[in-house]
């Protein structure tokens, strides 16, 4: 009896630091509940809906946003005849647009440029962000430095990174790495798109669906060219964006999307003979 006497304090004290062992990792337990509980209703109320919208910008309030006022619209109605006149008129002009590599010296006048870029910029753009800058050279000196960085990376490309399949693709339209019209071109007009904004402080401003938006708004200005009579090429160069970017002082949020050698066709132009699918083939009435 003695014996038990003796060892029951050390019992009850081994006991203690049980309980109170067992009674921490509950409140660590609850705590790691509550955190759950947190992010679970945060990402209920941050629920993205579409893969494009994940990013980490953040959705600032928009202090106008119920304040915007509406105005009337009312654009011109056409009667059926003139509407079949207009429609198909646009598509005869859009019919003969063609991806021209070989573009005049002669100059452009800038302002037509400007209406260009400015008819681009009426483009849709997801929450009316905006996302993008339009790049304008016409400096000799930069132009040719962005030849050459196109072209060290395009020869790359060929040689390496496209696959045998994709360079015959583009062997029987007669494309490789030497891109002489970006010396050549009065202009050359590099298309960037914001992949987040900049608001007030500092902070970042969601872009959604930048690239789309931005896509969206270099198709109207394939057409605004060719409503003016001037050619491009659309350019995508591959592995060239952060160079380009860099030599033109553009901002991390802008990546390059797009770029477009403008001018007149040069006298001896030729293009590919490709046909275009007929209806039938691009659209689907139900």
């Amino acid at each position: 009896m003695a014996f038990v006497s003796g060892v029951t304090p050390y019992i009850i004290a081994v006991f203690s630091v049980v309980i109170v062992c067992f009674w921490i990792q509950s409140l660590r337990e609850k705590k790691a509940k509550e955190s759950k509980g947190a992010t679970d209703s945060s990402s209920k109320v941050r629920r993205w809906v579409d893969q494009d919208l994940q990013d980490d910008t953040e959705i600032l309030p928009q202090h106008d946003e119920f304040d915007l006022p509406h105005v009337p619209y009312a654009p011109p109605r056409y009667p059926v005849d003139v509407m079949l006149e207009r429609s198909q008129d646009f598509y005869t002009l859009m019919d003969q647009r063609r991806s021209v590599r070989f573009i005049s010296p002669e100059p452009v006048p800038r302002e037509v440029i400007d209406n260009v870029i400015r008819t681009a910029g009426t483009s849709p753009s997801g929450a009316h962000t905006e996302p993008w800058t339009f790049v304008v050279v016409s400096d000799p000196h930069t132009k040719h430095k962005i030849r050459t960085i196109v072209e060290d990376e395009e020869e790359v490309n060929y040689r390496q990174r496209m696959g045998e399949k994709w360079v015959k693709d583009l062997a029987r339209i007669r494309t490789t790495w030497v891109k002489e019209y970006l010396d050549v071109a009065p202009y050359l007009v590099l298309v960037f798109k914001q992949t987040y904004g900049i608001a007030s402080g500092g902070k970042r401003k969601t872009h959604y669906y930048n690239e789309i938006s931005v896509s969206v708004a270099c198709g109207i200005l394939l057409a605004a060219l060719q409503n003016v009579g001037l050619v491009t090429v659309t350019s995508t160069p591959l592995n060239c964006g952060p160079r380009l970017r860099a030599l033109l002082q553009r901002p991390a949020n802008e990546k390059l999307l797009m770029l477009l050698p403008v001018g007149y066709p040069s006298a001896s132009a030729t293009v590919p003979d490709l046909k275009r699918k007929p209806l039938g083939d691009i659209a689907v009435a139900i």
